[in-house]
């Protein structure tokens, strides 16, 4: 490889996705992990985080959690903990003993290996929009989701580089009946991509079906599943201080054969949570590390990660909020302390607009910059989220990932290279106090590379833009969207696991699938 081939690579919206045998919808970044380079951003000093800290330890001490499970409660209580009922209280020593236990880095193995995930240090990895059950493009408008509309995000969560892990589902599925939903959607998860994926704890069969079927998907037997992380699951505390009965079964589940575990308390200043941040974030971290003490009680070691989702409502009426200042603040805080408990974090990338419009774009370009500032590991819902999480949009899709790749080409060492070729004094002085750089050498040595090439923004004049078309950014993403879906192209498989899979999905379906209440 020649060195302005690796130098185009780095430099972002050269180096194609090209099809076989084709042309690429858009020119994008080549898969990388990025590397978070930058000092995180720590609003705390030592006396923010002890006071944070003791706060998280109070409310496990003296107010508790409820933990709505019978088998978390017989280990909290084997483990020495205080049950009253489903009340759940922890000293501070036990939690910061179990807390230790948990590694600060571990990685996560799809079925391809070369999409190996690191998760923590200062690895940042990008989730796709995971759980929304409506869908909107410019084409439908605001829908329920489908089958098809899944799996076409599914392929945007393929196709884009810069997303590395195929969460929840994209949009749910509403036309396949929830006792089936985790068989048909794992199905096209693993086949139409090959990222990390997610199980749902939300009850036994989900979860270990999901297991199983990752297993198979990577041609692993048990033991070589177990011995490492191939998957993992998300779970979301009841906001205040509950953590119901099938997210713990679930998270048990994976950490007894050692898959991943995430834990995301929902607290929301001013409704679930105190109306100050502070005390959002210490009721975020004492619902989180109560069960990333069970898991290490459980098993030692397990791979954890805690998350934060703190955001503000509207006072005046009750609406989620996201993207604002506080956010902001609680996720810079919340990183803080993970770092104080040596633990990864998870933030997302959310907003509370209804369509892909300018609003949209600033709130969740906060988010996303927040969980830069943050040091946050795994960030979820990074592309495709609309109205608070109850729309996925495959024109908001492609916008965000437009807002990914420019962060990822931030991180590279060559926007801030300080060598003799960066400092340029001879290009410098050759131009002298007159004339331009951009027809000397050192400009045409490096002009292809020198900055980051969007795929999406339009940088021509008014004049030049009107002239071919007037499409407004929206338009853009959603012809880009229509072309990725018109090249795609799924991973390979190979032919025995892919019928192994089915033959599973169809025996599970024969057995009924997962119970439901309806």
């Amino acid at each position: 490889m020649t060195e302005t081939t690796q130098r185009r690579r780095r430099a972002g919206g050269r180096a194609g996705n090209a099809r076989r045998g084709g042309t690429a919808a858009i020119a994008q970044m080549d898969w990388r992990i990025p590397l978070n380079c930058d000092a995180p951003t720590e609003p705390l000093g030592p006396e923010g985080v002890a006071a944070i800290h003791d706060g998280a330890m109070r409310i496990l001490e003296e107010i508790g959690i409820e933990f709505l499970n019978a088998e978390a409660l017989e280990i909290l209580r084997e483990a020495g903990c205080t049950i009253r009922g489903q009340n759940v209280r922890m000293g501070r020593d036990f939690v910061m003993e179990m807390v230790a236990k948990a590694p600060s880095q571990f990685t996560i193995t799809p079925r391809n290996p070369a999409r190996e995930l690191p998760i923590g240090g200062k690895n940042m990895v990008f989730v796709n929009v995971s759980s929304p059950p409506n869908y909107w493009d410019m084409e439908t408008g605001k829908i329920p989701g489908t089958r098809e509309k899944c799996q076409n995000l599914l392929k945007l969560t393929q196709y884009f580089n810069c997303i590395h892990i195929a969460g929840g589902y994209p949009v749910e599925p509403v036309d396949v009946h929830a006792s089936v939903r985790h068989l048909d959607v794992l199905f096209d998860k693993l086949t139409l991509t090959d990222k990390v994926s997610h199980a749902y704890s939300l009850g036994k069969e989900r979860v270990e079906d999901v297991m199983e079927m990752v297993r198979i998907a990577a041609g692993l037997t048990q033991e070589a599943f177990e011995a490492k992380p191939h998957m993992y699951t998300n779970i979301n505390s009841t906001s205040p201080l509950k953590h119901d009965e099938p997210m713990l079964d679930g998270y048990m589940r994976c950490v007894r054969r050692g898959q991943a575990t995430v834990v995301t308390p929902f607290t929301l200043a001013g409704a679930m949570a105190p109306v100050t941040m502070a005390g959002a974030v210490a009721q975020s971290l004492a619902e989180a590390l109560c069960v990333i003490a069970l898991a290490q009680y459980i098993r030692p070691g397990a791979p954890c990660v805690i998350g934060t989702f703190t955001s503000n409502v509207d006072m005046k009426t009750g609406a989620p909020a996201f993207g604002t200042p506080e956010y902001m603040r609680a996720t810079q805080m919340t990183g803080q302390m993970a770092r104080f408990y040596g633990l990864p974090m998870r933030g997302s990338g959310v907003c509370a607009a209804n369509v892909p419009d300018g609003q949209s774009m600033w709130e969740t370009s906060n988010s996303l910059w927040s969980a830069v500032q943050s040091g946050t590991n795994m960030v979820y819902h990074a592309a495709g989220w609309l109205e608070g999480g109850l729309i996925a949009s495959p024109e908001k899709f492609v916008m965000d990932c437009e807002v990914i790749q420019q962060i990822q080409r931030y991180f590279e060492p060559e926007t801030f290279a300080t060598g003799v070729d960066d400092i340029a004094f001879d290009a410098i002085k050759d131009v002298g106090n007159e004339g331009h750089f951009f027809g000397i050498q050192h400009t045409q040595d490096r002009y292809e590379t020198a900055f980051y090439q969007p795929f999406l923004s339009d940088w021509r004049n008014y004049e030049g833009w009107r002239l071919d078309g007037s499409e407004w950014t929206a338009e853009r993403a959603h012809r880009i969207y229509k072309s990725i879906l018109n090249e795609f192209e799924a991973p390979p498989m190979d032919a025995a696991i892919r019928d192994e899979l089915s033959d599973f999905v169809a025996r599970r379906k024969a057995e009924g699938g997962a119970p439901t209440d309806f």
